[in-house]
């Protein structure tokens, strides 16, 4: 899953930024709402962070304008304002939740997750499950026949975003989006190695994850 997350306090946006990649997300951040609202209209986000009070143009004005454009992206507003009045505005501009600061990140991740599994329609809301292999969204294990696998973050991710698309062929490219950040070269091997390094893992015999020559992978039960 990739998040945007628009925040000016370096701070912060650490703190978000950091808690998230450890949780097995992509994030692209930026301090300003103007680029913030570029980054969200041209790219296939999961899911934004948004703060209000942000340099060039403010969060209420940025998701207001992303929705009157036709972007449904799920936004999560930031705010140090925390009276009622402050939350209505902030969901009547389109925002889909309103976090106060200060916050536990904690409560922030299941905000995340419970948008994007909103988003998505996702009928079973903390598991993944094809063929034997299992993956637990909140304690983040994953099983195949009843045996745990430990899996590094981008491994934990990448096994999701196929299991969120199996039987789909997902392409090199559209991993390279939702595992890395989006100013990662698109040239490099990385995801042929993260492939091979999940697969040593989760399937040496090669009947779960395969190869489409000249396009990319599939998850298909094996």
């Amino acid at each position: 899953m990739r998040i945007l997350v628009v925040e000016d306090d370096a701070k912060i946006a650490s703190f978000v930024v950091n808690g998230l990649k450890q949780n097995g997300f992509a994030v692209d951040r930026t301090a300003d709402g103007e680029q913030g609202l570029l980054l969200a209209a041209t790219t296939a986000y999961d899911a934004a962070v948004v703060d209000v009070m942000l340099p060039k143009m403010d969060g209420l004005t940025l998701v207001q304008k992303l929705r009157k454009d036709g972007v449904r992206v799920p936004v999560i507003i930031l705010s140090a304002r925390a009276t009622v009045d402050d939350r209505i505005k902030g969901l009547q501009a389109g925002g889909d939740d309103y976090v106060t600061k200060p916050f536990a990140f904690s409560e922030l991740l299941a905000r995340v997750q419970a948008l994007i599994r909103r988003a998505t329609n996702a009928s079973e809301p903390t598991r993944l499950t094809v063929g034997d292999v299992t993956l637990d969204l909140l304690s983040r294990e994953v099983t195949r026949r009843g045996e745990r696998i430990e899996l590094q973050a981008r491994e934990f991710a990448l096994l999701e975003y196929l299991m969120r698309h199996a039987g789909r062929v997902v392409t090199k490219t559209m991993i390279l989006e939702h595992i890395w950040d989006y100013s990662f070269d698109p040239q490099t091997n990385v995801v042929d190695v993260l492939v091979c390094r999940l697969r040593n893992k989760i399937d040496k015999e090669k009947k779960l994850v395969h190869t489409i020559r000249g396009v990319g992978y599939v998850l298909k039960p094996a």
